[in-house]
């Protein structure tokens, strides 16, 4: 039985969205495209007919990530400095440290990208530049590019303090260094600490 173009758009995507949760809670070295594929409900054969490479489904599905981030979050969240606050603590919350589903590949993935191919280090480069460019335009609205830098320093800072919140052992610790991190990010981003409403 031969399968339209939709079908096969739905399989490919699917693979994606199953390799980008497997790769954030268990790494990409430690994933194998047999689990990937069982992930994903199906045979090793089919890989190839949507992926030249396991090289190749990193890279997608690391710009898959950052699209729905930056579709998910930042595009939802208000214009302004409101906007900035409220995606820097939807970023720093509980919530996002202690889900997997929810989780930046930039806080679960970044030392393996490093030592990625060039095609997954451009599609995480470019990702990244469109999460940082909206916070960015929120930053400074009439110049936009002006404030990137100091967007993806603040993402940076974001991004560490994930990572250390979700390794301590101590979880009053690791609130406190979440609520610290909030206040770090607004500091550098020049934003007063209001109660902004997190995105959903």
């Amino acid at each position: 039985m031969r399968y339209g173009t939709e079908h096969k758009q739905a399989t490919r995507q699917r693979i994606i969205k199953a390799a980008g949760r497997r790769f954030k809670r268990d790494g990409i070295d430690s994933s194998g495209i047999s689990a990937l594929m069982k992930d994903a409900g199906l045979t090793n054969g089919a890989f190839y007919t949507h992926f030249t490479s396991k090289d190749d489904l990193v890279a997608t599905a690391v710009a898959d990530q950052l699209h729905a981030q930056n579709a998910n979050i930042v595009a939802q969240a208000a214009p302004g400095r409101a906007g900035l606050e409220q995606i820097v603590r939807w970023y720093l919350s509980a919530r996002h440290r202690d889900s997997s589903d929810d989780d930046c590949p930039s806080a679960a993935l970044l030392d393996e990208i490093r030592r990625c191919t060039d095609s997954t280090k451009q599609a995480y480069t470019d990702g990244v530049l469109m999460v940082i460019d909206g916070i960015a335009a929120r930053l400074a609205p009439d110049d936009p590019l002006s404030a990137r830098t100091k967007s993806l320093s603040a993402y940076a800072m974001m991004a560490g303090t994930l990572q250390l919140s979700r390794a301590l052992a101590d979880r009053r610790l690791a609130d406190e260094l979440l609520e610290q991190g909030i206040h770090n990010a607004l500091a550098l981003l020049g934003v007063e600490h209001e109660h902004a409403r997190i995105p959903n």
